[in-house]
């Protein structure tokens, strides 16, 4: 585990002691994602609600199967010295970290954040969060210089082929037919080049205009705008909301509506979404003193695909040892992002899949000093890497995964996935 504050050189976090200022807003311009600076870059929108920051006053980064636990007591510690004057007393006020989790427990690395400046709003209140070790002032708020839209735009063929993917979800399908597990959720990726680094507020713009109903975010190069919501935890009350099952829609109202149908009806994508619901049921139970599991799913409609959804409620009879990342590692990962049971299905993946997911379907999102915290599901993102290094291009890998089950078609999994990489897609194009 390394941790460090934006001062020079590295320290732990028992040495950083934080002084955290909120205060409320009248008429800041613009919408949030609008406000971000080229610095450090974060964001957590839905709708036009909720938090962005830039710089950076400390952070960790954390690897391994102990990187949840880790993360978890850097935060602790760092919160049980810091100095807060909260002025609005609302979720996301006071001191505030951003994280991004590695899907598995190896390769990859993991991050929280604490940014000096946040801008949040929530039903119509606004504030700024000021972060700093000494004395700290508030900046005066403005709309940031507009990013440059990519140039040069292409995409290049990631970890596997078409060919080869299908042919892995196609053994994948026979894995399940010989009953080695009941589902898996295979992933793809796709490199896109352009000819200068991605200003990654460029595509954060475009999801968070497009994409309104789902959570736009941007932690540590990591982007995109995610239907799901892992968990919510707001005073005690928790609430996780489960996808899976997916259809594309064709922009005829009517036969989306025909097609809304056949999802609700289909034996496959219910018996999918069955599966990760029972995952996320079965992974809140021994946190929760009470819980709503909904019967049927209802039908999530988003731009570009419909899915099955349910929302699982409960009640955390204990904030103080129950943290919202806390919630996130235990349903970490459910079955709609890794499969049932999770060790075969998680072992399929790592033999299947022909890359690496870094941070991909992990955790992703924000958390408070009282522990409450929003934590959605890195899909429809994509992740900004190191140019070439040869022609000094710049490079974003874009991801999508599917849940495969048995009955399973490679052809119309391939279908899906390409559609649920169509919103990172139209974002990155100019």
């Amino acid at each position: 585990m390394t941790s460090s504050a934006s001062e020079p050189g590295t320290t732990t976090a028992g040495t950083v002691s934080l002084v955290a200022r909120t205060v409320p807003l009248d008429g800041t311009p613009g919408d949030l994602v609008d406000l971000l600076p080229a610095d450090a870059p974060l964001a957590w929108v839905r709708a036009g609600d909720g938090i962005v920051g830039w710089g950076v006053a400390a952070e960790v980064t954390t690897s391994g199967a102990d990187r949840f636990a880790d993360a978890e007591a850097w935060w602790a510690s760092l919160t049980s010295r810091a100095v807060v004057r909260d002025d609005v007393g609302l979720p996301g006020t006071g001191l505030v970290a951003f994280g991004s989790f590695a899907f598995a427990d190896a390769p990859g690395t993991s991050t929280l954040v604490v940014p000096r400046v946040v801008v949040g709003q929530r039903g119509g209140r606004r504030w700024l969060t000021t972060i700093g070790h000494d004395t700290i002032g508030s900046p005066a708020l403005r709309l940031a210089e507009p990013p440059a839209a990519p140039t040069g735009l292409r995409f290049t063929g990631g970890g596997l082929a078409d060919d080869a993917w299908q042919a892995a979800v196609a053994d994948a399908v026979a894995r399940i037919d010989a009953g080695e597990l009941e589902k898996v959720v295979l992933a793809r990726d796709v490199v896109a080049e352009t000819d200068e680094p991605v200003d990654v507020r460029w595509p954060l713009r475009r999801l968070a205009a497009a994409y309104s109903s789902c959570w736009t975010f941007h932690v540590d190069g990591l982007f995109g705008a995610t239907p799901e919501m892992l968990v919510r935890r707001e005073r005690g009350l928790v609430t996780s909301r489960v996808l899976a099952g997916t259809i594309r829609r064709t922009g005829d109202d009517v036969r989306d509506a025909g097609l809304a149908g056949e999802l609700a009806r289909s034996s496959k994508d219910l018996e999918e979404h069955e599966y990760a619901v029972r995952s996320v049921a079965d992974a809140l139970e021994p946190h929760c003193s009470s819980m709503n599991v909904p019967e049927s799913p209802f039908v999530l409609h988003l731009p570009n695909v419909m899915h099955l959804a349910t929302d699982v409620n409960g009640v955390v009879p204990d904030e103080a040892t129950t943290t919202s990342l806390g919630l996130a590692a235990s349903l970490h990962p459910s079955a709609a992002v890794g499969g049932t049971p999770t060790p075969a299905a998680t072992a399929l993946i790592a033999e299947l899949e022909g890359m690496t997911r870094g941070r991909y379907a992990g955790p992703v999102g924000w958390m408070d000093a009282s522990g409450d915290g929003e934590w959605g599901i890195a899909l429809r993102s994509a992740q900004v890497v190191a140019p070439d290094p040869a022609t000094g291009r710049g490079r974003v890998r874009l991801f999508a995964g599917c849940g495969i089950v048995a009955g399973s078609d490679p052809a119309d999994e391939l279908a899906e996935s390409q559609a649920k990489l169509e919103p990172v897609r139209h974002a990155l194009d100019a």
